[in-house]
């Protein structure tokens, strides 16, 4: 699989599934609640359609990897090379009518993530990674990604879905952390990690998150310069208690 030929896919990939969901974005879409007595965890038809194109595309063209996604499940995900997909992360913003969520594209070799892409239609931007180095793609053209240096949590501007999805010790670990943060931004999904490459925030705190929520984005944070692990330090492939931050001193 070239380089060249890997690029143009991933790109594929993301304006077919885009073609997919916009026909429903701020329109009167129904959500269905796939949380079982949980938190609200808003499903759409346009989750369903975007993920069901680009696992079409993926099995036409690489019929050997494997697929996890969000929507529907995992096919041959014993493979070398494993696709992990999140149609629309942010559906809560999603069917709000904000457009802070975007298609997670993620490509693991033997369990570890090695691209990433993350994609906004309704804006025109693409986020992208190998861990080596990471770009943005968007209406005012294209430029590398980087995070910006940050050697106090005193000064850092930190992002969390929303405190209310921790609870007990992680609330309260969190909780630490926010009161020495300079400034907190909630809600803002796979968008505060791109932000985070951008060098616009400087940690991302989360719990709970699946593969397809973070497997995409660990190449693109990493190849803008920063890092993402588990709380305890491990790798963040397999999803759980997330931090991402944009300079390992904070």
């Amino acid at each position: 699989m070239g380089l060249i030929d890997f690029t143009h896919f991933v790109n594929e990939l993301a304006t077919s599934s885009g073609q997919a969901i916009m026909p429903f974005f701020r329109t009167a879409i129904a959500s269905e609640d796939k949380s079982r007595g949980g938190a609200f965890d808003p499903v759409t038809e346009a989750d369903r359609a975007s993920e069901a194109t680009m696992r079409h595309l993926i099995k036409r063209n690489f019929p050997t990897h494997g697929i996890i996604g969000e929507e529907f499940g995992s096919e041959n995900a014993d493979a070398d090379y494993v696709w992990v997909l999140d149609p629309i992360d942010g559906t809560r913003a999603f069917i709000s009518g904000l457009p802070t969520w975007g298609t997670l594209i993620g490509l693991t070799y033997k369990g570890q993530p090695v691209f990433g892409m993350m994609h906004q239609p309704f804006t025109g931007e693409r986020f992208f990674g190998d861990g080596g180095s990471a770009t943005y793609r968007g209406p005012g053209g294209e430029r590398k990604l980087m995070t910006r240096r940050c050697a106090s949590l005193k000064d850092a501007v930190i992002s969390t879905t929303s405190p209310r999805l921790f609870a007990g010790e992680e609330l309260r670990a969190y909780d630490r952390v926010e009161s020495v943060a300079r400034l907190a931004r909630y809600g803002c999904d796979c968008y505060a990690y791109c932000m985070l490459a951008a060098g616009h925030i400087d940690l991302v705190v989360e719990s709970g998150l699946k593969p397809y929520d973070i497997a995409a984005l660990v190449p693109i944070i990493e190849g803008a310069g920063g890092i993402v692990t588990t709380w305890n330090g491990g790798s963040a492939a397999n999803g759980g208690r997330i931090v991402a931050a944009g300079d390992r001193r904070v």
